[in-house]
């Protein structure tokens, strides 16, 4: 019997080892598969680009170890234009583990740079792709690992003397924890939908980003890179408190706990963003931004303060393109339309940034420091700075009779100033029953443009809306509202929207925004005296037609794109009994509501 047993394990054993070696088979073909093919797919996405043809074949040395000051082995593979000559380097710290289409997205990027000319190294950031070590915590190691992966390029016999660092998202933090650095230090920057101020991303007005924040967690805690299904995602949002969201939906994430966890700009907070970089930037960047990304606003700051600066060279040499997209992805338009895709976009001006930064090429990708995608208009247009200087900030003003809840109501927004006698307009904010998110700028699928006629009929939201215009209006800049308020509560929110009403009645979301704080004026409805806030929406660039309404929502929740103010004035993460409040908004001659519009004078 034991004999039986025997040859039944050897059969088993062997049948194993074949199915080992058959994977291994299949899985050499497929690395063989994809290191041809990445070569076509290269020069298949340089055609489209209307690159010039490649000049050089490409060679990869596979999982080159770069060792981090804590002995951590930090693996890239290195793209080298088969040439005897020091070229240029572009380096990617790619922060995604290690999955088919990354292995696709790495090797057709490496390949497409390296055959115009540039050693190109693509390295996994500290536990991600192939390097050693814990991605969490994100960040803080960054800035340490990024230095030593420079100080190791200035080493190499192929290193020429100039890096040029690209990507989005947390790609481009890679970027920005290097920007001050010298001796190495970069030669050119491209980082896309990422600003030098993530606390800002995560806490908009002072909410929480709870929809971004849960989504990004639940994406990269694990060994692979999977989104969670949005039902899954969903559990995490509902329940209270704040603080175990995670664990609702998956499980425990303790960075995801961090981020919850401090809601001030403190130390945790500055030890991620750094101190001024924007201001100590040692090279030119060629900025990306989308007009539906969470990091919109902070990227806008950051291109600002470059240009007013850093040293002149560098602010001079830097540039803004806000094309219509959302966090790494494209917008669709309310017509259907859709233009063209954004990993097209991100990485179309790389090869003209690249050669003019770092082979003194002559300045051909974009001649104008700013250039940005019209909506509405659906064009491109360059201009000279951001904001634009023609702009005519105007205020658009709310009124009522009391009664400017939901889009049946008698909100109106004018150029006139309210009168005397205006009656307030009151609605309940219960954290239990949030207004709910439709379309707008967080991280994943939910982000864009959608309807909001559903969201307009609810009587927690307060609606004031233009008469059909005559005259196309191009809305292009910040948007702010400034607004007269009280609640009865210790701390609440307030939300602002601004919305392009469409002729058949369908309103569809431009621009949001929050803000978050306490109140002292919370005693009784009767003796409440009016609060001046202020709200900054998100920038944008908007062309409203003839016939199109200019519609403004203000309500106390947009969720779960924000976390809900539970309203009590204790600590936010850990509250788990919150109460609803009665939130009113002034609007007469002592106690004047404007929406402030960034209006671009027609044909100039």
């Amino acid at each position: 019997m034991r004999v039986g047993i025997f040859r039944h394990r050897a059969r088993l054993f062997s049948h194993k080892r074949l199915w080992l070696w058959l994977l291994a088979g299949l899985t050499a073909l497929l690395l063989l598969v994809i290191g041809r093919g990445s070569a076509i797919a290269a020069a298949w996405l340089g055609h489209q680009l209307d690159y010039p043809p490649a000049s050089y074949g490409v060679r990869l040395e596979r999982r080159v170890s770069v060792t981090a000051p804590d002995g951590t082995a930090l693996v890239a593979d290195v793209y080298h234009p088969r040439t005897a000559a020091a070229t240029p380097t572009i380096l990617v710290r790619i922060p995604y583990s290690k999955q088919i289409k990354h292995i696709l997205f790495a090797r057709t990027v490496g390949h497409l740079w390296a055959s115009h000319g540039y050693t190109t190294v693509i390295q996994g950031t500290r536990g991600r792709y192939e390097s050693g070590g814990s991605y969490d915590p994100p960040f803080l190691n960054e800035a340490q690992d990024g230095r030593a992966t420079l100080q190791w390029i200035a080493q190499q016999p192929w290193y020429d003397g100039h890096i040029g660092m690209w990507g989005g998202s947390y790609f481009g933090y890679t970027q920005w924890v290097l920007a001050d650095q010298v001796d190495p230090g970069l030669s050119a920057l491209m980082p896309q939908i990422c600003s030098t101020d993530f606390y800002r991303m995560f806490y908009p007005g002072g909410a929480f980003s709870l929809e971004s924040a849960l989504y990004w967690a639940t994406l990269s805690y694990g060994p692979r890179d999977i989104p969670l299904p949005q039902e899954q995602l969903q559990q995490g949002y509902e329940g209270w408190p704040l603080l175990e969201a995670d664990d609702r939906a998956v499980q425990n994430i303790p960075f995801f706990d961090t981020w919850v966890s401090h809601t001030d700009r403190d130390r945790y907070w500055q030890a991620v963003d750094g101190s001024d970089r924007n201001r100590q930037l040692q090279a030119p960047a060629l900025l990306m931004a989308g007009w539906y990304d969470p990091f919109l606003p902070t990227q806008l700051a950051d291109f600002q303060q470059i240009r007013a600066n850093a040293a002149p060279p560098v602010a001079e040499a830097t540039r803004l393109i806000i094309g219509p997209w959302t966090h790494a992805n494209t917008v669709t338009f309310p017509d259907g339309s859709r233009p063209r895709n954004y990993r097209f976009e991100s990485i179309g001006p790389s090869l003209p940034w690249f050669d003019q930064q770092l082979k003194g090429a002559a300045e051909t990708a974009q001649p104008s420091p700013v250039l940005i995608y019209v909506m509405g208009a659906n064009t491109w247009r360059g201009e000279s700075t951001w904001p634009l200087p023609r702009t005519r900030y105007t205020p658009y003003y709310l009124h009522s009779n009391g009664q400017a809840n939901t889009l049946n109501g008698d909100g109106l927004l004018s150029l006139e100033i309210p009168g005397e006698e205006e009656a307030s307009d009151r609605f309940v904010y219960n954290p239990q029953n949030p207004v709910p998110s439709a379309g707008g700028t967080m991280l994943g699928p939910n982000a864009g443009i959608q309807p909001q006629t559903m969201i307009e009929e609810r009587e927690d939201v307060l609606v004031y809306t233009t008469p059909p215009l005559t005259d196309a209006i191009e809305v292009t800049g910040p948007v702010q509202l400034r607004l007269q308020v009280s609640t009865t509560a210790p701390h609440s929110d307030f939300t602002a929207k601004l919305v392009d009403v469409y002729p058949d009645g369908t309103g569809y979301n431009v621009s949001e925004g929050i803000l978050r704080r306490g109140y002292s004026n919370n005693i009784l409805e009767e003796t409440q005296v009016p609060t001046e806030i202020t709200i900054d929406l998100w920038p944008t660039s908007q062309v409203f037609f003839p016939g199109h309404r200019i519609r403004l929502e203000v309500s106390s929740s947009s969720y779960p794109r924000f976390d809900r103010n539970p309203n009590t004035g204790r600590d936010i993460p850990t509250e788990r009994q919150p109460v609803a409040a009665t939130q009113t908004v002034y609007h007469h001659t002592a106690a004047v509501s404007q929406l402030i519009l960034p209006i671009i004078p027609a044909g100039g």
